[in-house]
Parts: C-alpha cells; structure tokens; sequence
C-alpha cells in the first residue's frame, strides 16, 4: 500500500471506495449492505442475521459509547466487515469496557472507516445490494476482483446452519409454558423476552426434525430470525410443514420466510433490504402505525399467498409483506423484529399474541 493503514472497499461492479484501516489488517469479503440506526452498533454486529455480509453505518459518527458484554446478541461478531464514516475513538459511557476499534480487532473483523458513507448508501439503492472486498493489506484493483468473482452471491445460500447451534439446550428451565425455539441464528433478546413472558425456552438446531420437536411436546414453536435465502433452508420449510396444525408458530424475520413457503408461498430478494430501527408498519387488521427494528434481504411475494393466508401487516416503505397470519392453523409470523435490540418496542404485543395461542 502507498500510505500507511491506507484500506479499500471495491464492490462487485467495480466502484472504489479509499478509507484507512478500521479494526483487524486484512481483507473480507461479504455481501454489503447499509443499516440506518444511529445507535445498537454492538448488537448489529453479533446479530447472526448479518452473516456473511459487510455492513455500512449511514449515521457519520459511531462508536461513541464503546462496547460492553452485556449488549452482545450471540457469542462472536458476526459480520464480515463493517463500515464506518468516523470513529470514536475514545467512549464515553461508564458501561465501555473498550473502543469499538479494539472489538473488532480482538474477533479478527476487518473494516474500513473514513469514506463516504452517503455516496456507498446511495450506490447501493441505485444498483442494488451487492458483494464486495474490504483489503488492508493489497490494493491491486484487478487481484481484488478476481478473488470477488469467485464469491457466492447470497441468493441461493443457506446460512443458517452455519451460524445455528448443533446442540439442543435449555435456555430457561421455568415458565407455564414449553417453547420450542428452532434456531436458524437467534439473537439473544428473542430467549430474554419469551422468559419473561414466562416461557420455558428450549433451543433446537435449524435442522431438527418435526419429529424431535414435537416429541419435547411443546406449547408452542418459535421459528428465529436468520441470515440467507429462505428458499435454501429446505429442510427447515419441511419441519414446519409438519408442525403446522400440531403446534402454535410464531415466526420473525427469516423464521416469517420460512413459514410462508410453508404455508404455500414465495419470496424474493429485495434490491437492497431493510435494516435498520426505523421502519414504519401498518398493522393492517388493528388499524395501528408500529415503528420496528429490521435486518432482511429478502421478501415473501405478497401475490403468492395462498387464499388461506391473510396479509397482517404492510412495510409502509416499499408497501412489501411485513406480517402474515394462517386462516387454518394456528400460526402466525412478522418480517421484522418484535425483540428489536435495538429498537423500539412497539412489537411486543406480538408476544402475548403467541402466549394467547398456545392457551387456547
């Protein structure tokens, strides 16, 4: 490199971005995307949702309050890069146990910070979510596009099971009620909030059968959020086929994609996906504005609902599918997050829904 802790950002179409290093030296590659939270850096970059994918900041300054091990949404970082206009150096909450700077190089996270986050946000809703390379340590354009062609592209990815457990375990062991939580990449406030709403939470791997969810004998299944292609996790849409009439579900996010190809529907990848703590929806069958929490790159085509699917709520954005509810079964799912972390709360009435089905 020409200049010292000089990094790049080249995307698969070949725009440049020049920066300097932020977090680990190296190079990363990753589906890149924009999240327009202004705070919750912390639990965006441990969501499993963000696997696989190189996240950008829109807001200019981040890192402000430092980090702590107490906001953390699963057990590692786990973006593979992440973009920032500025960064604050030294934080100034009495919670800090370090900079964000030194977090993402203690977990290997290579990033970059100093370019212009507007111009990179805005060249993603003009063209579209694409991948991209984070180098700190090379900055020969035409290397780095050759080691971008030989990424996958996200449709057609199955993640979850990377970031799933393999292991059943118990996250709660009191409650009234048994849930069944299968984890396509839960966050950690999802467990927090159904033990509070007095939920027994047992966590199953995204590829647990029908058959060892259902000999648990829940109350009630909850299908997690998640990174990917919905339409890759076959073997998910099979297990929920199964349930559905034998268990209450509740679905978010990936866990709504998931159960709408189940139910007969399809989705689609969105030109750039919604992410961030600001998104308005309209609760169509209350008649209520909520604003939500949302990480998704994909969509369920709200054309494709079978007859027997009712549409529940509407992303005010773009007017996609934001909620879904079976006529025939006792199971319903939202695309965004009811737990937020970060976020607003206005969702949580989501739970108690889920607790009114499972006593019925």
């Amino acid at each position: 490199m020409k200049e010292e802790n000089a990094a790049v950002l080249l995307l698969d179409d070949g725009k440049l971005f020049k920066g300097t290093t932020f977090g680990a030296t190296g190079q990363s590659i990753g589906e890149v995307c924009f999240n327009t939270g202004m705070t919750g850096y912390q639990e965006i970059l441990t969501d499993p949702s963000y696997a696989k994918q190189i996240v950008t900041m829109t807001a200019p300054h981040i890192g402000n309050y430092g980090v702590n091990l107490e906001d953390i949404e699963s057990e590692k970082i786990q973006v593979s890069g992440f973009v920032i206009k500025e960064e604050s150096i030294l934080p100034s909450s009495w919670r800090s146990e370090m900079s964000l700077g030194d977090y993402l190089k203690k977990q290997n996270i290579v990033g970059i910070k100093n370019i212009d986050t507007r111009a990179l946000t805005r060249h993603i809703r003009d063209n579209g979510a694409m991948n991209g390379i984070i180098s700190s340590t090379a900055d020969n354009k035409n290397k780095l596009e050759s080691k971008l062609k030989s990424s996958p592209s996200m449709t057609g990815l199955d993640l979850a099971k990377i970031v799933s457990t393999k292991n059943i375990y118990d996250w709660s062991d009191k409650g009234e009620y048994r849930v069944a939580a299968i984890d396509f990449g839960i966050k950690k406030n999802i467990l927090r909030l159904l033990e509070e709403f007095h939920c027994q939470v047992t966590v199953f791997p995204a590829n647990a059968t029908a058959k060892d969810i259902l000999s648990f004998d829940p109350d009630g299944v909850f299908l997690s959020n998640g990174p990917g292609d919905p339409a890759a996790v076959e073997y998910g849409i099979e297990t929920v086929k199964q349930i559905l009439g034998e268990k209450p579900i509740f679905g978010i996010c990936l866990g709504h994609q998931i159960l709408a190809i189940a139910l007969g529907a399809k989705t689609f990848k969105l030109k750039f996906g919604h992410r961030g703590i600001n998104h308005p929806v309209k609760n169509i069958v209350e008649k209520t504005i909520e604003i939500t929490s949302q990480n998704h790159g994909f969509a369920v085509k709200l054309e494709s609902l079978p007859k027997n699917v009712i549409s529940t709520h509407i992303n005010l954005n773009d007017n996609t599918s934001a909620g879904i509810e079976s006529i025939d079964y006792p199971a319903f799912s939202v695309q965004y997050h009811p737990e937020s972390s970060p976020g607003p709360h206005d969702s949580r009435y989501l739970f108690k829904k889920f607790i009114r089905m499972m006593d019925a």
